[in-house]
């Protein structure tokens, strides 16, 4: 896949805990963006859709637009681990909308980091 290489995921649950406990956290409406600095220097992204958000084709099809928008925006993302976590009423928006909500939080995260 080459839009959403391997070295490009987070896949590790060691990983996703060390980001949760550790990392610089954002909320929206509709998602849940922890950045935590990388131990490499590169950009590694986690996605997590839980049962709560809906069945198992909703959680895919959410799953589909996050990693499109990673390929569509990877100049938005510093080098550093990032999990987003998507929130119950994700599962009704259009990817038009998921694009405008992770934009906004991933320029909110480089504000604070500043």
């Amino acid at each position: 896949m080459p839009g959403f290489p391997k070295h490009e995921r987070l896949r590790k649950r060691a990983d996703f805990l060390r980001i949760s406990g550790q990392g610089q956290k954002i909320h929206t409406s509709n998602f849940l963006v922890i950045r935590q600095e990388s131990p490499e220097c590169a950009v590694r992204i986690g996605i997590t859709v839980s049962g709560k958000v809906g069945n198992s084709v909703t959680r895919n099809r959410l799953k589909r637009l996050i990693r499109e928008f990673y390929r569509q925006n990877k100049g938005l993302f510093a080098a550093a681990d990032y999990n987003i976590i998507a929130r119950q009423g994700a599962a009704r928006l259009e990817f038009r909308e998921v694009c405008q909500e992770l934009g906004r939080a991933l320029h909110r995260l480089v504000k604070q980091q500043c």
